[in-house]
């Protein structure tokens, strides 16, 4: 299972390569730069897209929305396309770091799921496009854990000590606390974010590591009892480990969206729409998810039989009405995002 990742990552790194060969003797309008999330894009739809526009995608890749946010406002990149989380959208609407979108030049906007059009990060959807959509749940190992996991509780518990993965994401380990305290997961108030700080300080001794995309192959070689995990890599961990479940905890979690956006300073926007229409499509947006493994926005892909329905079936994929009531989206938090930074800064320093 690991060189088949492994052979992902190698292939995204390969495409990468050939596409930089490409565009050597190309000139810059017939060019986009896409800022990404790594293994977010299949790379044969790059070559797809080449093949029908005449258009090179030259691909960076970034690990967190903060990441994304530090190196695109540093000034040393440009970029036409970016693929932001919601909070993180809102914070770039915010600081006019995004360009209107011409909803002319992307008519497959009429395939993405309505409820997830006119969220709160951009209400009118003037600067982003739906692109993959998730949350954050709780995947386990029926063969380490004793019973089926319903709370937050769970990776709260002695009985599991070192057997614990949490994400090293500020935003996605305090959602887990707030929301097992019964708090938002958008809390300002800092009498709560420091009860969920302790909360995290209380767990470190139980938690085997903090991590990102390690926790693929450590639950699916079985090094971990449970992890915090989102949706999307839990499809992917599940179909190469059977032992393996996912659920949403009773408390609720995190409704994640990526969107697809383009900054206030893209050298080719109109080439940047017509790619981002390209991946609107259903048979594209298909083509992607069974590759990606993420949740496409996309309802026509779905309702309409382009994606792989050993995906489909998984309840890490196939979020639920009533799952979907229980979930929150983050918000950006302004002046007060500071206030989870340093809280998170305390709870790795207690390790």
């Amino acid at each position: 299972m690991k060189f088949f990742k492994s052979f992902k990552k190698v292939a995204l790194g390969l495409s990468g390569l050939v596409v930089l060969f490409l565009t050597g003797c190309g000139s810059d309008s017939n060019e986009i730069h896409l800022f990404n999330w790594g293994l977010f894009l299949d790379p044969e739809l790059i070559e797809m897209f080449y093949e029908e526009y005449g258009i090179d995608v030259i691909t960076s890749f970034y690990s967190s929305n903060e990441e994304l946010h530090s190196r695109f406002t540093a000034g040393t990149d440009v970029f036409d396309i970016m693929v932001p989380s919601d909070y993180m959208v809102s914070r770039l609407i915010a600081e006019e770091q995004l360009r209107p979108i011409n909803w002319d030049n992307i008519p497959n906007i009429t395939n993405i799921y309505g409820r997830l059009m006119g969220r709160e990060f951009d209400l009118t959807n003037r600067y982003s496009v739906p692109y993959k959509w998730g949350t954050v749940g709780l995947l386990y190992n029926t063969t380490m854990v004793n019973h089926q996991p319903y709370s937050w509780a769970s990776i709260f518990n002695p009985d599991y000590a070192g057997q614990i993965l949490m994400y090293n994401s500020e935003r996605d380990a305090f959602a887990v606390a707030l929301s097992y305290l019964g708090y938002s997961i958008n809390t300002t108030n800092p009498a709560e974010i420091n009860a969920a700080r302790d909360l995290l300080i209380e767990q470190m001794p139980l938690v085997q590591a903090y991590v990102m995309d390690q926790v693929i192959d450590m639950m699916i070689s079985g090094e971990a009892a449970m992890a915090m995990v989102y949706s999307g890599d839990a499809s992917w961990i599940i179909r190469y480990n059977p032992d393996l479940n996912f659920v949403i905890p009773v408390e609720g979690s995190n409704l994640w969206i990526n969107s697809l956006v383009i900054p206030h300073n893209a050298p080719n926007p109109e080439a940047a729409e017509k790619f981002i229409n390209f991946l609107l499509r259903p048979n594209i947006a298909g083509i992607n998810t069974n590759w990606v493994g993420y949740t496409t926005a996309n309802q026509v892909a779905i309702e309409g039989g382009y994606v792989d329905p050993v995906l489909t079936a998984l309840p890490s994929f196939n979020i639920t009405d009533e799952d979907y009531t229980r979930l929150e989206v983050f918000y950006d938090l302004g002046s007060e995002r500071e206030l989870i930074t340093n809280a998170f800064t305390e709870v790795l320093a207690s390790n």
